[in-house]
């Protein structure tokens, strides 16, 4: 499942796959698939992104419009 709002975020706040990447403690392809939609998002990177974004898991997940909470 591709879920475009994770690459959105990132690219709103100027961020590169490497710095997420880093913040996650993951190799950079790892998250690229994230990304992309090609590997599962494990439950612990997306609470991690939520706090880095300051937004709700189910914001990034698509499942609201509201980012917080």
């Amino acid at each position: 499942m591709h879920f475009q709002r994770i690459e959105d975020m990132r690219t709103d706040h100027d961020y590169t796959q490497q710095f997420v990447a880093d913040y996650l403690c993951m190799h950079v392809g790892v998250y690229r698939r994230y990304e992309k939609g090609t590997r599962e998002i494990p439950v612990w990177a997306l609470i991690k992104l939520a706090s880095l974004y300051g937004c709700t898991t189910d914001y990034l997940l698509g499942l609201t419009d509201r980012r917080d909470a």
